[in-house]
């Protein structure tokens, strides 16, 4: 399977759960990852796609473990059984209060 249908399944499923699944494209800075994914309830993560097997470059590593220090998911993704199971667990957790 190649990483453009990992990507597109990632889109389709995320767009059934009513998110939005948004390009990441910057002139500024390389090793970003692929998508800002955005779900109901303020959930978000970052996703990294790659063709089955495949591992992220050096220079998106590095960049991965800036954005998890910052606090954000970032997941990288080489299968739909790994959308599938991304998807429930974040969707499925409890969303924590928001100060109200």
């Amino acid at each position: 399977m190649k990483e453009q249908n990992i990507e597109l399944f990632l889109l389709r499923q995320v767009c059934l759960k009513g998110g939005f699944c948004l390009k990441i494209n910057s002139i500024t800075m390389s090793g970003l990852p692929d998508r800002l994914v955005l779900l109901p309830n303020g959930k978000m993560f970052f996703a990294e796609l790659k063709a089955p097997g495949k591992k992220p470059r050096s220079e998106q590593v590095r960049v991965h473990e800036r954005l998890r220090k910052l606090g954000f998911d970032v997941y990288v993704i080489d299968n739909t059984a790994r959308v599938k199971e991304i998807l429930n667990e974040i969707c499925t957790a409890q969303v924590s209060g928001n100060g109200d």
